[in-house]
């Protein structure tokens, strides 16, 4: 029987669909090969700001308080279920009967256990997660503005860009100086945080008869 968390990195993941922070003004088709574009990999850009690194202290904390009383359940079901295993020739089929039924429930009861910290870290990733998500793709919009850039796509989104179109170290570095999201008078999308997916618990295997 194995009940865990999903993987901490799928909380660990500040990435909002791309369509959110293409950054473009209107431009004809004529104007296209004159246009200024770059990128930032919002992924780094969010994860490697302080409030970003601070998010995921949090998170593994959380994380690792959770998943420590999911495994401290478990094994004491194992052993339960081992002790069920042994009686099976020593009690009657009937008080063995309502031993492993009574063992089932509580991993029911436990699979649902992992079910709600899963969502309770689904939503607090997109606590978390949400304003340093806003701050992010504010700076990204006022860079856009003050300098000129027709288009400001996700680095995840392109095969290959020159490493001077990448803005990401810039977003960084202005984010953790405190600098002022946006630009005077620009007022960005508004945008949801991105969340994480966590998988379905493994179901347990029922105990030998």
């Amino acid at each position: 029987m194995s009940i865990a968390l999903a993987p901490l990195k799928n909380f660990l993941k500040g990435r909002a669909p791309l369509a959110s922070f293409a950054f473009v003004t209107t431009l004809g088709l004529a104007a296209w090969a004159e246009s200024k574009f770059a990128v930032v990999d919002l992924q780094r850009a969010m994860m490697e700001t302080e409030d970003g690194l601070r998010m995921q202290a949090n998170l593994k904390k959380l994380f690792d308080s959770k998943q420590q009383t999911l495994e401290t359940k478990q094994a004491e079901l194992d052993r339960e279920r081992a002790d069920i295993e042994k009686q099976e020739s020593v009690i009657s089929q009937d008080a063995l009967r309502k031993r492993a039924e009574a063992w089932q429930r509580e991993v029911v009861a436990l699979q649902q256990m992992s079910v709600t910290y899963n969502q309770e870290m689904q939503a607090k990733q997109g606590e978390l997660t949400k304003p340093i998500y806003e701050k992010t793709s504010q700076i990204i919009r006022r860079l856009a503005t003050n300098e000129g850039y027709d288009l400001v796509v996700d680095r995840m989104a392109v095969a290959y860009v020159r490493s001077d179109l990448d803005l990401t170290d810039r977003v960084i570095t202005m984010y953790n100086g405190g600098v002022a999201p946006s630009a005077a008078g620009d007022k960005p999308a508004p945008t949801a945080a991105p969340k994480a997916v966590a998988p379905a618990p493994a179901a347990p295997a029922a105990p030998k008869k």
